[in-house]
């Protein structure tokens, strides 16, 4: 089944095999580090025979998930005719990018914009940040050190002896 579906010049080669579930995650970094439009597939040994509705559910979910099957095929989920075997085909989409570029613009964009505008203002108003910001440290130090000492500088009561009994 799966060389009916590799195009011409191409071959499938395995890779590794997954036991469960969690397992598939070793190869998700392979997937991250290929080009975009790449082309996958994967073979499901499943225990029983899969039914009609469970591939056109798996295909649904795919479908609902935004995976993009291989360009010529229509389908994600293929089946192997008297077999336990379905393979996966898709194809690597651009799912990714608007994520990434979102979280990179999240991450990198202050710290940059926070850099141009420190190189524009003047060298007045840095010094002025400065001593702000050196003064409040002072004062938060401050303000640990008397919390710290409370407890040693608070004066002692002397300690009730017991009466003695005659």
């Amino acid at each position: 089944m799966p060389y009916a579906m590799v195009p011409p010049g191409y071959r499938a080669i395995p890779l590794g095999i997954a036991g469960s579930i969690e397992g598939l995650g070793a190869f998700a970094p392979l997937e991250e580090s290929s080009d975009e439009g790449a082309l996958f597939l994967a073979r499901l040994d499943l225990e029983e025979t899969p039914s009609a509705e469970m591939l056109a559910q798996m295909e649904q979910a795919f479908t609902d998930a935004g995976v993009e099957h291989w360009p010529g095929y229509q389908y994600v989920v293929h089946a192997d005719s008297g077999r336990t075997s379905v393979y996966l085909a898709w194809q690597k989409g651009m799912a990714w990018l608007p994520i990434i570029a979102g979280i990179i613009g999240f991450i990198a964009l202050p710290p940059l914009v926070g850099t141009v505008i420190w190189w524009l203002i003047p060298e007045d108003v840095k010094n002025l940040i400065s001593s702000l910001i050196n003064m409040g440290m002072m004062l938060l130090v401050m303000f640990i050190l008397m919390q710290v000492m409370k407890p040693l500088t608070a004066p002692s009561k002397p300690k009730k002896l017991p009466e003695a009994k005659a």
